[in-house]
């Protein structure tokens, strides 16, 4: 549409070059801008509500220093920072053209909306398609992401994690897991859950 208001006006001569040159900076100035990246990770458990900074979990991720919020969690979750920092850092091969492609099959929207219960926008709207864009643009520049990488590439300021349901997810991805490897060795070659190699 702007393309054609543009040729438009050129075909006119009514404003000349610097009336489109200022037609285009408003166009880009109003243009929508790419949604931001997440910031903030909110993590649920029950009524309780935990927040961290994803640039507290780089940080740690890159240094292995934890911020003292950070620390505070690692000590109340029992969990030591080893472990912490290998759920993060550990890459996960993927084909990115395979993934996308299985992303916007029924499976994998099925997958996307199952995941989607335990991981999530602020409002609830739009999960599939944040998670989507958050392991499409994980994967993208190397054929790997990792859960870091998911995070920082969500398309809300904050992720919710329904924390008390982790285990359920986990479970969920090997029951996928599992229906892939089956199937392979049954002769029918599908493949793992999401492009996973």
């Amino acid at each position: 549409m702007l393309r054609h208001c543009l040729q438009r006006l050129h075909a006119r001569h009514r404003f000349g070059s610097l009336g489109l040159l200022a037609i285009a900076a408003i166009a880009v100035i109003t243009a929508p801008r790419p949604a931001t990246a997440a910031e903030i990770l909110i993590f649920k458990i029950s009524f309780l509500r935990e927040s961290v900074e994803i640039d507290d979990l780089a940080a740690f991720a890159a240094t292995g220093e934890a911020s003292h919020s950070l620390e505070s969690y690692l000590r109340q979750g029992g969990s030591s920072p080893e472990e912490l920092k290998a759920l993060l850092t550990t890459p996960i091969p993927a084909v990115s053209l395979d993934l996308y492609r299985q992303l916007k099959t029924p499976v994998g929207e099925l997958g996307l909306q199952q995941i989607s219960r335990y991981v999530h926008t602020p409002d609830d709207k739009a999960n599939v398609q944040s998670m989507r864009a958050a392991l499409v643009g994980s994967v993208l520049p190397d054929d790997e992401f990792t859960i870091l990488e998911v995070l920082q590439n969500y398309p809300t300021r904050e992720v919710h994690i329904e924390g008390d349901r982790l285990l359920e997810l986990l479970e969920l991805l090997e029951r996928l897991n599992a229906i892939s490897t089956f199937t392979n060795e049954l002769g029918f070659p599908v493949p793992a859950p999401f492009g996973f190699r």
